[in-house]
């Protein structure tokens, strides 16, 4: 389901299965590649192919959050606009937020960005991202609930240089290990998996999506990285959240255990 955060255009984020009765709730900063019509060229002057590239989203993303919330009956917030239009996952006053070069592509549409249009990018699809997630987990702990926060994301197989990443799948946090901890020891007994932590990236950056709606409210919270050759299909995308569906719930039920 759709909610309009933004009556001038297209909703800048996607809600599925609002109100499901599960504990966890599933995060996808950078599910779209697509690049709304208030900010001009539906490419940002790219081509195609680049568009098609990690550096617009996070490939298969989507379709594995949609596929975990169905799998565990947990709602889904989702953007609906690429990264290089604004990142989601980049605080405010990120140096990031709006990139003009990335992995060695020049972005035509950002080159003469304006910190104005900055703010108007900030007021039109990041804000309402966050507000999105405010409000629902407002909305849990109004219930009587504490939301569980799962991010997915994914990676290149390779970096820049050509350097494999031999890991599937990658658990990524900070301060908070309270789902990490045992998430990683359930993947880990998994013996075809090559499990990383905190690779291919840390999993501390201040002002990041779960930084703000995870660390700063005391929500036990974790990141989930999959390598992006695994789920660049629609199989691949069911095969892994079938997968990531069981060892969630068995680490959630570890956490809890913990917590007594």
């Amino acid at each position: 389901m759709l909610k309009d955060a933004n009556p001038a255009g297209d909703p800048p984020f996607e809600i599925v299965a609002e109100g499901a009765a599960a504990n966890i709730l599933l995060l996808c900063d950078h599910a779209s590649n697509r690049v709304p019509p208030e900010v001009g060229s539906g490419s940002l002057g790219l081509p195609e192919s680049e568009m098609a590239r990690h550096i617009a989203y996070d490939v298969g993303a989507r379709g594995v959050a949609v596929g975990l919330s169905g799998r565990l009956g947990a709602t889904a917030i989702l953007s609906r606009f690429s990264r290089l239009v604004i990142d989601p996952n980049r605080g405010e006053d990120d140096p990031t937020l709006v990139m003009r070069l990335y992995d060695g592509t020049i972005v035509p549409g950002n080159r003469g960005v304006t910190p104005a249009e900055v703010e108007r990018r900030l007021g039109l699809f990041h804000r309402p991202y966050h507000a999105a997630i405010d409000a629902t987990i407002e909305r849990f702990l109004a219930s009587g609930r504490q939301p569980i926060l799962v991010s997915i994301h994914s990676y290149t197989p390779r970096l820049q240089a050509g350097r494999p990443r031999p890991w599937h799948v990658s658990v990524l946090w900070h301060r908070d290990g309270r789902l990490a901890k045992p998430l990683l020891a359930r993947l880990r007994a998994e013996p075809d998996l090559c499990v990383g932590e905190n690779q291919p990236y840390p999993g501390q950056l201040e002002g990041d999506t779960l930084s703000r709606h995870g660390t700063r409210r005391g929500l036990p919270h974790v990141l989930i990285e999959i390598r992006h050759d695994l789920i660049d299909d629609e199989a691949g995308q069911a095969h892994w959240a079938a997968r990531l569906a069981p060892a969630l719930t068995d680490a959630v039920a570890a956490m809890q255990e913990e917590e007594g």
